[in-house]
């Protein structure tokens, strides 16, 4: 079988890939089982109890998957008239997770993929990641098919009639199109915005022409259904995985063809549907043509009903369940259905009747295009996404890589392929499977499973084997392993083979070959990759195009290396094969120190890197520590394994010493702890307590002040508007004027989401390519009609100064993507560089610049010193200033978010300039500028920003919630269900346990999935106290009541080893004295 399926490898034509994608829990590894069965791989009876693509402890025990997990199945299709005898097909499927915390997983899967399988559990519905998956197949381009799955349940346990269940799907079914729909209309307003700009600014053309143009083509028809699920076009699968069975309408249709005298292709549009059969016409009618009469649709006389008469003879009447089995012909044995639990009897004549693989793979090889045709489709438009290799490029110019690409050719020289992401196996698992090489004379992999008598001769020369070995070491002799192999010769070859390894085990242990070698590695890294062109043999030499790399500089972010190891994924086992055609997913070797998340590889260095993939970005860290310090190296290097074998994790180390993982969530976190002490450090690891990110915002009152300083600061700020401070530099050289003002809330979720542009455009300054300075007033373009919007609602602060934003914009922060701005008053716009206009080199960073002052002043007379003192020379080190100020607040050193600094005004004295003092003025103006950032903030009043969790549960959980300073936002029954559906917020600083919580206070009805929503203002101010005389008699001058705020502040605060103002002895009233007897 395995030489069949490296045969397929090369025919592109017939080769599918394709993941599994859905909400935890809806049946994904169940219903892998089942196709994994249809291989011999393992046995029928025991699939969806197996999981055999989840190999984890942590993954069995749960009953979740946690990976993303590939294997090569080989499928035989149904005669057609295109093949009167079938084909064999080669599916390269993915399991992926369903939690929300893996869907770093879910990216990676998909990227590799030409098409995927979106389950649905037909009681829960649509959920959250059913969403997130369906915009991932639509972004990622890939051809969906919907499974209904777990349709047994609305029979079993929601004792559904076969009308009732039919209305309950058709629900589903018109809820994922209408989610795929508002998906494509998102993407099409945007296409369309884009290409109105791209057309506006065509030189060719005057702006009312291009206007024109644009209308005209957005009025075009642009066909839309080949997006939408519907059974009759072969896209739904309706399956029950834990029970065996699924099937499309094709399946009915052609079986009811003859008995009606209808042709399939008529039948097939009318099984789905409000179409209904007239018994006397013998004719589908419409709902017009019922004319009062009760008839039922096709659907459910011709399908749902023989479905559930199974099920009911199965539990109450076995002699009418013989009756179907003859009927059906069927060969099921007596005994089978004799069997006292119905459910073994339901699942061997569902299996029978409706074979889940044949239905899956079916749908498989008739929906998925193949890697041939996929190509030509998607990469095109991945390609356009990608930065061009000079500047402007045609948009349909393709290099000879990228056409080999697009053509998936097979035999072109250039070889490109994509890595999504690295994962481990133990050293131990390679060398057990080192005789398992595809194609190897006698290797095991010849054969996917071995007779009873073959297995207990297989045990039985193992246990010679190991007798002979024992001998041997006691004599302490040197025997020689070939007579035991020639007492053999007759026996079967699969049987000889595992003789062989067996007794060769000792010779592979003392050769030098690299399996070998390998064992003394606790883990060894491969590359979860798939090849695009070309053909990827071993030994042959590629280099490695990191995430950032460009043909324009190929001397930076690139690497090379030699492919040591060759792969076919086959679940928990690695086989070994010797090369890999374009169009196949594979693993790959040999990338250990090359790769960190992902890559692309190539035989050229004229080829665009596909980037990186997205994911959720973590939001949990913690710090880590060994409990014995003397094992920090393991730790170091443990860290360094887990960040490559990880997708989704972050690995970093702090300044203050601590290294640090960022996770995406609780069960992230545990699965990665578990990974470091049991395969990657292998050490005892001390963990600090969750470091839950706060942001530092500001509101639109002023601060609060005690009455005495009211007093003290009355005459010196009197004409000062709120949120401005006045700074000199300690030499007094330079003196700013710095007002902070409050961003309005759309304009602050604005750059919340569009950050990834802003990013983009960091990245363009860091390679040292010209920013589009276009795309960048396009951009301004934007921020600024959304301050217009904020003024007309009159939540603009200060309405004057975003204006002619073009010219006043200097910088984003922190690190120049963040959601603050930095923006020069009206006498500075032409001093200063805005960022519309920024290059790499627009900007000289304070170390250099102080050392041209140094330089220049030796010697030279005042009029140069004059001229070095300008205030052009200094915005690198204001720049700098303004990101320190905006990466760490001053209520505890969190970043800011939502605030504007507007600097007002910024002078040099030239009088009182010397040579020393200019040379300490860069790092001086920088210390100042963010001393001033952090002042100006306090001037308003403060407010700390929640990480929020949108959680979604079903089930009972007021209490719960309430307790952790939650809020619902919604609740709602799900039609057709007894569930409820509760949409609600939550602080990720009280998220810790809620979901153990809550399973204990509902009993485990209620199920919650947490996703990252953003940030949210905790609207209380940490340095309130009671003032006023109405707060005093309600509170008391001691304040009871506990201040959130402060509570987070200071917890924060305490952490980061900041001075925290807490009292040793709250409330003593009075002193006891002991008298000592």
């Amino acid at each position: 079988m395995a030489a069949r399926l490296v045969a397929l490898q090369k025919q592109t034509t017939r080769i599918r890939n394709i993941c599994i994608l859905a909400h935890v829990d809806h049946g994904k590894t169940t219903l892998t089982d089942s196709l994994i069965a249809s291989n011999g791989i393992i046995s029928s009876k025991l699939a969806g109890s197996v999981r055999y693509l989840d190999s984890r402890d942590d993954e069995i025990e749960r009953g979740i998957t946690m990976k993303s997990s590939g294997i090569s199945l080989l499928f035989h299709t149904k005669p057609n008239p295109a093949n009167p005898a079938g084909e064999d097909i080669l599916v390269n499927l993915i399991d992926s997770p369903g939690h929300i915390d893996f869907a770093s997983e879910v990216s990676t899967a998909s990227r590799l993929c030409d098409g995927c399988l979106v389950l649905v559990d037909a009681v829960e519905g649509v959920c959250t990641q059913t969403h997130s998956v369906l915009r991932q197949a639509l972004n990622e381009q890939i051809k969906p098919i919907l499974v209904i799955n777990k349709i047994d349940r609305l029979i079993t346990q929601l004792k559904m009639s076969p009308y009732e269940a039919y209305s309950h799907m058709s629900m589903i079914l018109e809820e994922v199109n209408s989610i795929v729909g508002t998906f494509h209309m998102e993407n099409l307003i945007a296409d369309d915005s884009r290409a109105y700009l791209q057309a506006v600014e065509a030189e060719s053309s005057t702006a009312t022409d291009a206007a024109r143009a644009v209308d005209d083509w957005i009025l075009e028809d642009r066909d839309d259904e080949h997006l939408y699920f519907s059974p009759e076009k072969g896209n739904v699968v309706f399956a029950s995985a834990i029970d065996g069975w699924a099937f499309q309408i094709d399946h009915f249709a052609a079986l009811y063809a003859s008995k009606l005298g209808v042709k399939e292709s008529a039948l097939m549009k009318v099984l789905w549907g409000d179409y209904y059969f007239d018994p006397k016409t013998k004719r589908a009618v419409g709902p017009k043509g019922l004319k009062g009469r009760a008839l039922k649709p096709f659907f459910v006389q011709f399908i749902l009903e023989n479905l559930w008469s199974v099920y009911d003879a199965v539990e109450k009447d076995r002699a009418k369940l013989e009756k179907i089995v003859q009927v059906l012909n069927l060969k099921v044995l007596p005994r089978d259905l004799k069997a006292k639990d119905p459910k073994p009897v339901l699942q061997t004549v569902m299996h029978q009747w409706l074979p889940l693989a044949n239905a899956i793979l079916n749908a498989i090889a008739n929906i998925v295009p193949s890697p041939l045709e996929a190509s030509r489709n998607r990469l095109p438009n991945l390609l356009a996404s990608l930065p061009p290799v000079v500047s402007n490029q045609p948009k349909n110019a393709y290099s000879q890589e990228e056409d080999a690409m697009i053509a998936c050719d097979t035999s072109s020289p250039h070889v490109v392929a994509f890595v999504s992401k690295m994962f481990s196996v133990p050293a131990d698992t390679l060398q057990s499977n080192a005789k398992k090489s595809v194609g190897v004379p006698g290797s095991t992999s010849d054969r996917v499973q071995l007779s009873s008598e073959e297995e207990r001769e297989k045990r039985r020369l193992a246990m010679l084997a190991e007798r002979a070995e024992r001998r041997r070491r006691e004599q302490d002799g040197h025997q020689s392993h070939n007579s035991p192999v020639t007492a053999q010769e007759e026996r079967p070859v699969a049987v000889t083979a595992d003789k062989l390894q067996r007794m060769a085990s000792a010779a592979l242990s003392d050769s030098g070959s690299e399996n070998a070698q390998s064992t003394n590695e606790p883990e060894i890294l491969i590359g979860f990759a798939r090849c695009y062109s070309g053909t990827i043999r071993i030994g042959q030499k590629l280099h490695v195009l990191g995430p950032k790399y460009h043909p324009s500089k190929p001397r930076l972010h690139h690497s090379e290396f030699t492919v040591s190891k060759l792969y076919m994924m086959m679940g928990r086992e690695l086989f070994e094969i010797e090369e890999v055609p374009a169009g196949n997913v594979f693993g790959i070797g040999g990338l250990d120190g090359h790769v960190l998340k992902s890559a692309t590889l190539s035989s050229s260095l004229n080829v665009r890197n596909f980037g990186k993939v997205h994911g959720e970005a973590p939001i949990l860290r913690v710090a880590l520590e060994p409990m014995n310090p003397s094992e920090m190296n393991k730790l170091v290097d443990g860290l360094q394994l887990l960040n490559q074998a990880d997708p989704c994790v972050e690995v970093f180390l702090q300044e203050t010493g601590e290294h640090v993982i960022v996770t995406a969530g609780a069960l992230h976190l545990e699965r990665c702890l578990k990974d470091l002490r049991e395969r990657f450090a292998r050490i005892e690891i001390q963990v600090s307590e969750p470091i839950v990110p706060f942001r530092e915002t500001i509101s639109t009152a002023p601060a609060i002040t005690k009455p005495d300083e009211e007093e003290s600061d009355s005459e010196e700020h009197v004409k000062l508007p709120t949120g401005t401070v006045i700074l000199s530099t300690p030499n007094n050289v330079a003196t700013f004027r710095i007002r902070a003002v409050p961003l309005p809330k759309n304009v602050l979720d604005f750059l919340n989401q569009s950050s990834e542009r802003l990013k983009e455009f960091a990245e363009a300054n860091d390679q040292g390519s010209d920013a589009n300075i276009n795309e960048r007033l396009k951009y301004v373009g934007e921020l600024e009609l959304r301050f217009e919007e904020a003024k007309k609602e009159g939540k603009l602060v200060e309405k004057d100064v975003w204006t002619n934003m073009s010219r006043r914009i200097l910088e984003f922060g922190p690190k120049e993507i963040g959601p603050n701005i930095l923006v020069c008053g009206e006498s500075f716009e032409d001093q200063f560089q805005p960022w519309v206009g920024k290059t790499e080199t627009g900007t000289k960073s304070p170390v250099i610049m102080a050392d041209d002052v140094l330089n220049n002043l030796n010697g030279e007379d005042e009029t140069s010193s004059r001229r070095i003192l300008a205030l052009a020379d200094y915005e690198g080190s204001v720049s700098l200033g303004f990101q320190m100020a905006t990466f760490a607040g001053p209520l505890c050193n969190e970043p800011m978010m939502g605030v504007g600094f507007i600097l007002e005004n910024f002078k040099l004295d030239q009088e009182l300039a010397e040579s020393r003092q200019i040379g300490l003025l860069p790092g001086q103006i920088m210390a100042t500028f963010r001393e001033g950032c952090r002042q100006a903030f306090l001037k308003w009043s403060p407010r700390m920003a929640l990480a929020m969790y949108s959680s979604e549960m079903l089930g009972k959980v007021y209490a719960v919630l309430n307790r952790r300073r939650g809020r619902i936002l919604s609740e709602e029954i799900k039609e057709g269900t007894p569930f409820f559906q509760i949409k609600s917020l939550l602080p990720v600083i009280e998220s810790f346990g809620f979901s153990d919580d809550i399973r204990k206070k509902t009993s485990g009805t209620a199920s919650p999935q947490l996703i990252f929503s953003g940030f949210e203002v905790l609207d209380i101010d940490p340095f309130w106290v009671p003032t006023t005389q109405e707060e005093l008699e309600d509170l008391g001058e001691k304040a009871d009541r506990e201040n959130i705020a402060k509570k987070y502040m200071e917890g924060v605060r305490q952490r980061k080893g900041m001075f925290v103002e807490r009292k040793i002895v709250e409330h003593a009233e009075k002193q006891r004295t002991l008298k000592q007897k």
